[in-house]
């Protein structure tokens, strides 16, 4: 079936883009239970939700992704049926995925303009020209990026960056952000906030999906919620509160987004002296104690994450020396971390943590196979199905049944898979690197609460996080990192945000 094209808009309609009781359902899970969203030209509306709420299903059919199994979807006042990515572009909708999806060995200016190459006279790509366009282009949106870099050397979020000038480069009256700040420093969040506004003040219709109440207050002008597949409530971001929207998405109050209790805090079980990995970062050195989670907090490009691949035996250390409970280790493999009693939630969900074409189980089982739940040298499957059964119910992992391919489930539930994994291993260190980014409010309360839970039971945390509030709230110590070296420690009485960018900035 062809695309249905908005040729014939309706004059002054008074909404952009109108969603009326839309409905999907996939096997076993029911994603929108007749649905209702309305966009007016030039305003920002968030959308919020719980992971499974079914903001990104909706957004999906909006992009041509998906095809609603009921309801309508009107572009200026037309309904459309779209049957394609290509068809929604066509139809002025462009949408920036969660998950970026340049092409990493093409050109930031070949990424822009892929299939719509600008031809010279004899057929052939003008590549003069369509490095001009985007040059053009990153001066529209103040972005500073060479039209010729080659995409795989980019930063996250220079990455970010180029797919919202694709997004912009299709003049679209609608565009979908989906989490667009997961990976940007709090400067290029500024930035990117100011390309939104500049974009709404050209009529611009703006869907903008977030977990992060900060972003909603500061740039949105409506909020829509959705909790379970259904929708709940619209109202204007200036009419409601941040326990409002708490209330609406969970239905429930949430009282402590940070329970973190006062634990007694034990021997030294982490010791890092000197480590240093070649050209990335030189002489961290710290120690983790039993019951403290210890805060790592910088800005992207800071090293953070490196020290944490480097201690896990990722990319092993080139200087320095590691101990634990006082007993020198060479952490020379993941492996090896393991059996040291090590677990590390890696940043990357999709790139290093899940096995998307695997099921929940499979995915949750596959650190403990081997030790745990090995009787006589076979793996007892009862008792691990049972484990995985317990840890995912815990976590609230929103999944048909644990045999639901993990590349089917909302992007925050394939990290609570991620993290239900490693818990199950029953770590004495447990390294956590972004481990609530893309997770709902609900979520991280859970987590927050699970990893106090898991310092008051004598485990070693190392927490790294870009969202300043949650490394504030949880950690008994914080060490700030700039350009690969530690600046400085802050104990949790002393610590506050201006503090830490002093520290992360120097």
């Amino acid at each position: 079936m062809a695309a249905v094209r908005a040729s014939g808009a309706v004059p002054n309609a008074e909404y952009l883009l109108t969603v009326e009781n839309v409905r999907k359902e996939f096997p076993g899970v029911l994603a929108l239970d007749d649905v209702s969203l309305r966009l007016r030209r030039g305003t920002i509306h968030a959308l919020m939700g719980e992971n499974g709420a079914g903001k990104s299903t909706l957004m999906k059919i909006l992009a041509g992704i998906y095809t609603p199994d009921r309801g309508e979807v009107r572009l200026k006042g037309v309904p459309i049926r779209l049957q394609s990515p290509l068809d929604a572009l066509e139809n002025g909708i462009a949408m920036i995925h969660q998950e970026l999806n340049l092409m990493p060995f093409m050109t930031v200016a070949e990424n822009i303009w892929i299939r719509r190459e600008p031809l010279n006279g004899f057929g052939l790509v003008d590549h003069r020209r369509m490095r001009r366009m985007t040059a053009d282009l990153f001066k529209r949106l103040n972005i500073g990026i060479d039209p010729e870099s080659q995409v795989r050397d980019l930063s996250v979020a220079n990455r970010q960056m180029v797919e919202i000038a694709k997004a912009v480069s299709y003049e679209s009256d609608v565009l979908i952000m989906d989490e667009p700040t997961s990976a940007l420093t709090e400067r290029e969040v500024a930035h990117l906030f100011e390309i939104i506004r500049d974009l709404r003040s050209q009529g611009i219709g703006i869907v903008y999906i977030t977990h992060k109440m900060n972003e909603l207050f500061e740039i949105a002008d409506e909020v829509s919620v959705f909790r379970d597949g259904r929708y709940i409530g619209t109202h204007k971001s200036s009419d409601v509160t941040r326990e409002d929207i708490i209330r609406m998405m969970v239905g429930r109050e949430i009282t402590q987004m940070f329970p973190k209790e006062t634990v007694l805090i034990g021997e030294t079980v982490l010791s890092v002296k000197n480590l240093s990995l070649n050209g990335i970062f030189t002489d961290v050195s710290f120690e983790v104690r039993a019951g403290e989670i210890l805060g790592i907090a910088g800005l992207v490009g800071s090293g953070r994450s490196n020290v944490a691949e480097t201690i896990f035996g990722v990319t092993p250390a080139t200087g320095g020396s590691i101990e634990i409970r006082g007993r020198p280790v060479r952490i020379d493999s993941p492996t090896t971390a393991i059996r040291e009693g090590m677990a590390f939630i890696t940043e990357d969900r999709k790139e290093t943590g899940c096995l998307l074409i695997l099921d929940v189980l499979e995915n949750m089982q596959i650190a403990v196979l081997q030790d745990r739940f090995v009787r006589g040298g076979f793996v007892s499957e009862r008792e691990v199905s049972a484990a995985c059964e317990t840890m995912a119910d815990k976590l609230r992992v929103k999944t048909p049944n644990l045999y639901e391919r993990v590349e089917n489930l909302s992007g925050g539930n394939q990290q609570k898979v991620l993290i239900g994994r490693w818990l199950l291993t029953k770590p004495r260190i447990l390294i956590l690197d972004e481990p609530t980014r893309g997770i709902d409010v609900g979520a991280k309360a859970e987590i927050h609460r699970l990893v106090s839970v898991l310092a008051k039971d004598g485990v070693a945390v190392i927490m790294i996080s870009s969202e300043m509030p949650e490394v504030l709230g949880m950690s008994d110590r914080i060490m700030v990192m700039h350009e690969g070296r530690v600046t400085g420690f802050l104990d949790h009485a002393e610590a506050d945000q201006v503090k830490v960018m002093e520290l992360a900035a120097r």
